[in-house]
């Protein structure tokens, strides 16, 4: 039913107006007071970085599951994301699982130099029309490969944002930080009365501190998750 009511209010408002509610009614209310976080939100299309069948989800504030296993975050859970990572003015960043692009569009409106890495052609081609015509050349860099290898080419980042659920942050990524540098990511739950959780890491002076940041919950990312076993 939610649901439903959702698609009736995006069909009747202004995208701009949808875009005010989705601000006022899941940003502001969860601590969301970046300025260049609500601004960029309140800015950008995020329908232009959908499926037009599903497009009419887009200022909802459920998950959005999309091919391939995957999903768009819902929108309080990608402004804080962002928000966690204190993006400055040319920061350099990697957004591992980057999909359709709209994370990677808000932290570029935020000032972020992104490289937007995935492994699934059809998100990406999504991701590619998208951004057609929002950003100037280079503020976004669309990257085809393995999510878990990250993209040390690029390297080393200010910010690295994994946008999925991982089971552990892989030392590939990790490694791919500027002294200084912070990652943003949502960890699996680690036994049954404790949920997933984004955290917060930074590197400094050789090491690597995990700081738990709030309570939150999305679709596992495929390609970090554990091979099947066989069972006897």
């Amino acid at each position: 039913m939610q649901e439903a009511a959702t698609m009736e209010v995006l069909t009747a408002l202004d995208t701009t107006e949808a875009r005010r509610r989705m601000v006022d009614g899941q940003l502001r209310p969860n601590k969301v007071t970046d300025p260049r976080v609500i601004a960029a939100m309140l800015d950008l299309p995020r329908e232009r970085f959908l499926p037009p069948a599903l497009a009419p989800r887009a200022y909802g504030d459920g998950v959005i599951a999309l091919p391939a296993g995957r999903a768009m975050l819902t929108p309080m859970v990608t402004a804080r994301m962002i928000q966690l990572l204190g993006l400055r003015d040319g920061d350099r960043m990697l957004v591992v699982g980057a999909g359709t692009g709209y994370l990677s569009a808000v932290a570029a409106h935020c000032g972020a130099r992104v490289t937007a890495l995935d492994d699934d052609a059809g998100l990406q081609g999504i991701a590619v029309k998208a951004l057609a015509g929002l950003f100037a050349p280079g503020a976004i860099t669309l990257v085809m490969g393995s999510l878990r290898d990250g993209h040390a080419a690029a390297a080393p980042y200010d910010a690295i944002l994994i946008e999925g659920e991982v089971p552990a942050i892989p030392a590939t990524l990790s490694g791919q930080l500027a002294e200084g540098g912070r990652l943003a990511a949502i960890l699996a739950a680690k036994g049954p009365t404790a949920g997933p959780r984004a955290v917060i890491c930074r590197n400094a002076g050789g090491s690597f501190g995990v700081t738990d940041a709030f309570d939150c919950a999305t679709v596992p990312l495929p390609a970090f998750q554990p091979a099947p076993g066989f069972v006897f």
